[in-house]
């Protein structure tokens, strides 16, 4: 069997070599005649003997080695894709943004809801990741879920609450890929067990020295407490002692009342030398619909935190102003933040349709993030875009 490989080898190799991208009919005698040679009793005896499709499928396994896929040498080009928004045009809420080793991008929202796309603009739905969890106060959804790679694994960490609720809390689920399937770990933690008011909305940020952060809270607070290196335990070895060491990082403290002009929302990343914590800020879902995005910075990811006019972070209605509503989409923020192939900042976030009278769907908008000459970031305007434009560069 190994010299009729070695023959075979040959025989592909001759060919290569005997290749013109337009053969005369002299060549294409020429390739008959080889491979009726395959056939001629000779040194080849021991291949003739063969039934013919081993050797089909010998012929076939060394052209495959030797001739590269015509589809997988193709050179992907960076290529700009054109969106309008919104980018996913039904219900939503609170996306965050991952991307996935093989390129494609993944967003989850409440409800568990996933979402994928090659390009940031045109996405497809998935399936949702989680069916109801079981724990919590009763009659409690699946909020604002935080998706995140980490120790070789995906890590979604979600909300349990409904509105109004006296003790929601904090769950966390993994699976060896975006698309799942996804294992339910249960509770985390509670509001009352870690000593923070309305305890929802996490997300969790790994430091360049590979320390994981938990942030999380709404309207009473922004906290933060170390993970384990896995992100799936407490690193102060229990609720009750984390509870202890927890750091309030942004928004009025826990103790202060439910005040809509504190923080949610929570979303960090780390550019340079700063650490930019994005919140959400204002009335989200009824009424005037003042929902934004702030953003201060820190040279530690536990701060202290300032904005643009070096004001505390740890208080309300301040912060350097990332995007608001305009005539075209109200009720904006609860984002995540997501780079291109050409390292571009784009911001993806929710929204309501201004024009429409009937507003129960938060749609999924993205916008470019413009960095100031300060290093401070805000979409064109500090607005959401509503037509057609440039927007990520993925190669393609």
């Amino acid at each position: 069997m190994k010299r009729s490989r070695t023959l075979l080898t040959l025989v592909v190799m001759s060919l290569l070599v005997g290749c013109n991208p337009t053969p005369s009919s002299s060549e294409t005698s020429s390739e008959t005649s080889v491979t009726s040679a395959i056939s001629i009793p000779s040194e080849a005896s021991e291949i003739s003997s063969e039934p013919h499709s081993e050797i089909a499928s010998e012929l076939s396994e060394i052209s495959s080695e030797i001739l590269p896929s015509t589809e997988s040498s193709m050179p992907k080009e960076l290529t700009t894709v054109f969106y309008q928004n919104p980018v996913y045009d039904a219900d939503f809420p609170d996306p965050s943004v991952i991307r996935h080793t093989d390129g494609t991008f993944y967003a989850y929202a409440t409800g568990t809801r996933v979402i994928k796309s090659v390009d940031l603009v045109n996405w497809e739905r998935l399936s949702n990741a989680l069916s109801n969890p079981g724990w919590g106060t009763p009659g409690s959804g699946t909020w604002a879920p935080d998706v995140q790679y980490i120790d070789g694994q995906y890590v979604m960490y979600y909300s349990r609450s409904v509105w109004d609720d006296p003790n929601p809390g904090i769950g966390v689920a993994t699976a060896p890929h975006p698309e799942g399937p996804w294992t339910d770990h249960g509770k985390l933690f509670n509001s009352v067990e870690i000593g923070v008011n309305n305890s929802i909305d996490p997300m969790v940020f790994q430091d360049d020295d590979g320390r994981v952060y938990m942030f999380w809270g709404s309207f009473r607070g922004i906290y933060a407490i170390e993970l384990t290196a896995d992100g799936l335990d407490f690193k102060d070895g229990s609720v009750e002692a984390a509870a202890l060491n927890k750091e309030h990082v942004a928004g009025y403290p826990t103790t202060h009342n439910f005040d809509i002009s504190s923080y949610e929302g929570v979303y960090l990343i780390k550019k340079g030398d700063f650490y930019y914590m994005f919140l959400s800020t204002g009335q989200c879902c009824s009424g005037d619909y003042t929902y934004n995005v702030r953003v201060g910075r820190a040279t530690s990811v536990l701060g202290p935190y300032t904005d643009h006019l070096d004001r505390s972070m740890q208080q309300g209605a301040v912060g350097y102003r990332v995007v608001d509503q305009n005539a075209h989409f109200i009720g904006v923020g609860h984002n995540s933040i997501i780079q291109d192939d050409a390292g571009t900042y784009f911001i993806a976030y929710h929204g309501y349709d201004a024009s429409s009278e009937v507003r129960n769907a938060r749609r999924m908008l993205i916008d470019k993030l413009n960095w100031d000459q300060d290093g401070w970031p805000s979409t064109l305007g500090a607005a959401p875009s509503n037509n057609r434009r440039p927007g990520p560069e993925i190669y393609l």
